[in-house]
């Protein structure tokens, strides 16, 4: 199976999975934000059995992490979260329908066109072309010194990107390459940060519950330390957050080195892209074959018990929201302040 048909079938399932969880008509989430028992502020409650149906996805497809697929689980799982939140949902990136990217003047060209001009603008925008990149999968983002495609992002003409979230999956060859990936991170967060000091920062770490065993246990340890480190500079991510998954071996993909399937040249503009580079769409399937595949998901659960407070979706979620909505206008967000306002018993 090639890498855009997998990516195609993976989306199909991905899309499948948040549209049952956002409600009949695709915009009903619940609201993420529970009334804390002291009175004190809400809290934060994520959504975790999407998450463990999204990471089952690439084990059902038996995707290994140079497709991508692995890593865009957490990316669906994060954008659907600032959804819950009641930020606009066209706004929050990767878009739960494609095209994944889209900026925010075309959504506004979208709305007011008449019903010839959107058919015809709809028919452009399903065909999975980039026009120019600006739309397609990936969004990237000019820092202070380079562009860094960002995985997860909330961005419109005129605000200027309000959340960044970056995000690495690491399954196996946790001492080859866990110290790279950290550091790279910690580099593209000064690089985002720099240029856009107002923005939400977050960076979402995955990390594979075999990472936990004994001879891998230190430097399991020695990852989440350093975790843990990253978000207390002023000027590098605001929130850090960490996940493990935990699955039976013998499930697909394959043990493997994990490796990122982004080009940094091409990702900075110093090296074209595939010239016939397109956005993979979702197959067209019946919903009964959509839900067999989704009732064959492989049971993925989360180490929850393993990953420190600070470290917790609950207070990556929690950290992220506040900061934008502090730091903006009361007349923005305002579905997003009034979900925090009102939370769930």
């Amino acid at each position: 199976m090639s890498e855009t048909t997998l990516k195609a079938e993976a989306w199909t399932l991905f899309d499948r999975i948040v549209a049952r969880a956002a409600g009949s008509d695709g915009r009903t989430y619940s609201i993420p934000w529970r009334a804390d028992a002291d009175g004190d502020e809400p809290v934060y409650q994520p959504d975790y059995s999407v998450l463990e149906q999204l990471l089952g996805v690439p084990l059902l497809l038996g995707a290994a992490s140079q497709s991508g697929v692995p890593a865009l689980a957490l990316d669906v799982w994060t954008a659907y979260e600032l959804r819950r939140v009641g930020f606009q949902p066209d706004l929050v990136w990767p878009r739960a329908t494609p095209p994944r990217i889209l900026p925010s003047t075309l959504v506004a060209l979208l709305k007011d066109a008449t019903r010839p001009q959107r058919e015809a603008l709809e028919g452009m925008l399903r065909s999975g072309k980039t026009y120019g990149n600006e739309t397609g999968a990936s969004a990237n983002i000019l820092g202070k010194n380079y562009v860094k495609q960002v995985d997860v992002v909330m961005s419109a003409w005129n605000t200027g990107p309000e959340i960044m979230i970056s995000t690495k999956r690491m399954d196996s060859s946790f001492g080859k390459n866990a110290a790279n990936r950290v550091e790279e991170s910690y580099g593209d967060a000064k690089n985002l940060r720099s240029r856009h000091p107002q923005a939400a920062l977050g960076f979402l770490y995955s990390l594979r519950s075999t990472a936990l065993m004994p001879q891998s246990a230190d430097i399991a340890a020695w990852i989440i330390d350093l975790l843990g480190k990253l978000g207390r500079e002023d000027d590098a991510y605001d929130a850090v957050c960490l996940v493990i998954p935990d699955w039976p071996d013998g499930l697909p993909p394959p043990p493997g080195e994990d490796e990122d399937d982004e080009d940094p040249l091409v990702s900075a503009g110093v090296q074209p892209g595939r010239t016939d580079d397109a956005e993979p769409l979702p197959l067209a399937l019946p919903e009964d074959e959509l839900d067999r595949r989704l009732r064959d998901l492989p049971q993925v659960g989360l180490r929850r018990d393993a990953v420190p407070t600070n470290l917790s979706p609950e207070v990556f979620f929690a950290t992220i929201v506040n900061r934008v909505l502090d730091d903006s206008p009361i007349n923005f967000h305002r579905l997003a302040r009034q979900r925090r306002a009102e939370p769930a018993d």
